[in-house]
């Protein structure tokens, strides 16, 4: 139920990202634009990051409502806190890569460490933490091996510990943008 509860929110908040990122002004002539829900930019990177982003919560959502219908006492569940949905997993990995590509200007090495890299990185590596729950969940057995659950346990919060210190990170960078424009 737990898990369910935060997918909730962690679509919710995918969701406000995708909707920030579509109906974010790049040109002046831009701001008299109307509000808009969903939009077709596939030249845009941010685009694709918050979209794919957004389809992998969903995925995740579906995997614990799912988890959540089978109940406690399924012999499938079998003391794993969750079994990742793959295809959520590499949203993720996608949307976190595209997203650190973007703030370092390239692929994989970024001149500059500032506020912004590091946000990109802590997100990326909550990503990869994601996908090693998800590989370390098909290895438990149906009668769970204590090294593989222990590592889809521990992997999985780690996970969840980058993407909030990404997300601290991400107040005093909205404090300095307000401060520029204001």
């Amino acid at each position: 139920m737990v898990f369910f509860v935060g997918s909730i929110f962690f679509t919710s908040a995918a969701a406000l990202q995708w909707l920030e990122a579509i109906n974010t002004a790049h040109d002046p002539e831009d701001r008299r634009r109307r509000f808009r829900v969903v939009s077709f930019e596939p030249h845009r990177i941010d685009w694709w990051v918050c979209g794919v982003l957004l389809v992998g919560t969903v995925f995740f959502n579906v995997t614990t409502f799912q988890a959540l219908q089978s109940g406690l006492n399924a012999n499938s569940y079998d003391k794993l806190v969750w079994r990742p949905d793959a295809a959520g997993c590499i949203c993720f990995l996608v949307s976190g890569y595209l997203g650190y590509a973007e703030v370092c200007g390239g692929a994989f090495w970024a001149r500059q460490r500032g506020l912004e890299w590091r946000i990109a990185a802590w997100n990326l590596v909550g990503c990869v933490a994601f996908g090693i729950a998800a590989i370390a969940s098909y290895w438990v057995p149906s009668h769970g091996s204590v090294l593989s659950l222990a590592a889809d346990n521990a992997f999985t919060a780690f996970g969840g510990l980058c993407f909030l210190v990404g997300s601290v990170l991400m107040l005093p960078e909205s404090a300095a943008a307000a401060q520029a424009e204001g």
